[in-house]
């Protein structure tokens, strides 16, 4: 009998799941909102449990009558062509997520279409998915082959959205040694408008640049125009922008379109929210703390080392599931400790040296 990780309540549901399944070790996860008027799990849980069903093979998932408790046995993931229909209640953010996680560590490279909104508030957009996520996993050597296409745009609520998903597949990932954030040096971005009138993306980029040009020269915003089938079922704009260092390191922040709310004024939400996430430092923006520290856990037996700013609750949570499952523990210093006012933390770990088993030799 593997050992049971035991958890309670539906905060951390997705990691929990990415760190079962990567150690093997069972997870029991009760008290699903069972205080709820609608108790138990919601739409978009069961159907992530069913996406992770079709990427692993042997995966046992136990659900109890109530929706309120499961148990998930994992089995190897396995990867392949894949395709997946997600609800309206979540972005294809949420379900890619976990599996930019499990990806690199499948049977076979993973080929995964999924199907729904691509854009929305509460999760990561295809475009920072494609332009921000997918380069923090080459600073740990997975590059090749590594790619998300963004096929339709689908915006809230209608959906009907496509993006497929590309990874490559890894003996071992990289040891991590990324503590110089570096100056800012370019700054990239996308609006998109779908369903409204074109010019909305212009005048999102208008009213960043207004902002942003004060800075640096190198900015290079993209009004990306989706038509007719390809751009989902629902009207809705968005402005995507990145930030990039001398060291590589990235900052990213997105403005999703809300009702009566003008697109200049979408424009510089996006844009403050990216200043202030510079403003943070380290090498990684906040969203994607935990990416990075699950591949340095994972890396070689050697000790990994990344500058980040202060920990989000969510990080904070994750380092302690990450000792449940793997017993790694993370030192966290001041970068310098003779500044009581310093934000950046150095985060060192020794790897468990985690070696893809799964990985077919053909």
């Amino acid at each position: 009998m593997s050992s049971i990780v035991h958890f309670s309540g539906h905060q951390h549901f997705r990691s929990r799941l990415v760190l079962s399944i990567l150690s093997g070790k069972h997870v029991r996860i009760d008290k699903i909102r069972s205080e709820d008027k609608n108790p138990g799990l919601r739409d978009y849980e069961i159907s992530l449990l069913r996406l992770l069903e079709k990427v692993t093979n042997g995966t046992v998932i136990e659900i109890s009558v109530t929706g309120t408790a499961i148990l998930l046995k994992p089995g190897i993931i396995l990867g392949g062509p894949l395709q997946h229909d997600c609800p309206l209640s979540r972005a294809v953010g949420y379900f890619l997520e976990p599996v930019i996680k499990l990806a690199p560590f499948a049977k076979h490279p993973v080929n995964l279409t999924l199907k729904g909104i691509t854009t929305d508030e509460h999760d990561l957009s295809g475009d920072i998915l494609r332009t921000v996520t997918l380069p923090h996993l080459q600073l740990f050597g997975i590059s090749e082959g590594l790619e998300l296409r963004i096929k339709r745009r689908g915006a809230a609520p209608g959906g009907g959205g496509e993006i497929q998903f590309l990874c490559p597949i890894v003996k071992q990932v990289k040891t991590l040694n990324f503590v110089e954030p570096g100056k800012i040096k370019r700054i990239r971005g996308v609006a998109h408008a779908v369903r409204v009138n074109p010019q909305f993306s212009n005048r999102m980029i208008e009213a960043s640049r207004s902002v942003l040009n004060r800075y640096i020269p190198d900015i290079y915003l993209y009004s990306d125009v989706y038509k007719g089938d390809e751009s989902g079922k629902s009207p809705g704009y968005a402005l995507s922008i990145l930030a990039e260092s001398t060291t590589s390191a990235i900052y990213c922040a997105e403005a999703i379109s809300e009702p009566g709310i003008a697109p200049e004024d979408i424009g510089l939400k996006a844009t403050r929210a990216l200043l202030a996430g510079i403003e943070k430092g380290g090498c990684v923006d906040q969203r994607h703390q935990t990416l990075v520290l699950l591949m340095m856990a994972l890396g070689s037996e050697d000790v990994g080392r990344c500058r980040m700013g202060d920990p989000t609750p969510k990080t904070i949570q994750f380092l302690r599931d990450v000792r449940s499952f793997f017993g790694t523990s993370f030192k966290i210093v001041p970068t310098d400790p003779s500044d009581p006012e310093c934000s950046q933390l150095l985060y060192s770990c020794y790897g468990t040296g985690y070696v893809n088993a799964n990985r077919s030799l053909a």
